[in-house]
């Protein structure tokens, strides 16, 4: 078994590779939450305009008025169809991140065990030498009192 240093070092390096680790997925999850917002203000800025063409068109509106709401309408649908693929994307990022944050945590916890298991061992070799040495001072007791 590994020396209780070198697990003390293997414990501290993988604590800090699962800070570093759930720092990132942190980064990725906001962002995954910004994209998401960025996509939700395109939806609602295009119902918004959709809901102007419709007012216009009641109250009447020029054929070429018409087709700048309309071109202007496929712009925000293109930007919303590229929105939509930076938050998959952000998804993705958030999801390997997490990924990554969990096998280094199981790293972390795997060390740790290993370290109470060393801990344990020492403990019992020390506990058995002591009682060794009570038993050997008990029979010494014993054979002097005779």
């Amino acid at each position: 078994m590994a020396t209780r240093s070198a697990l003390t070092t293997l414990i501290e390096l993988a604590q800090r590779d699962t800070d570093d680790a759930a720092k990132r997925l942190g980064a990725a999850l906001a962002a995954a939450e910004d994209t998401e917002q960025k996509l939700q203000m395109l939806l609602d800025y295009r119902e918004d305009y959709a809901r102007k063409l419709d007012a216009a068109q009641v109250a009447g509106i020029t054929p070429l008025a018409y087709r700048n709401f309309v071109a202007f309408i496929d712009k925000l649908d293109n930007a919303i169809n590229g929105q939509r693929e930076v938050v998959k994307h952000a998804h993705r990022k958030s999801a390997l991140e997490k990924t990554a944050w969990q096998a280094s945590e199981r790293k972390r916890l795997s060390y740790r065990t290993l370290n109470e298991r060393a801990a344990a061992e020492t403990l019992r070799i020390e506990n058995k030498r002591d009682q060794k040495q009570m038993d050997e001072h008990a029979a010494r007791q014993a054979y002097y009192k005779r």
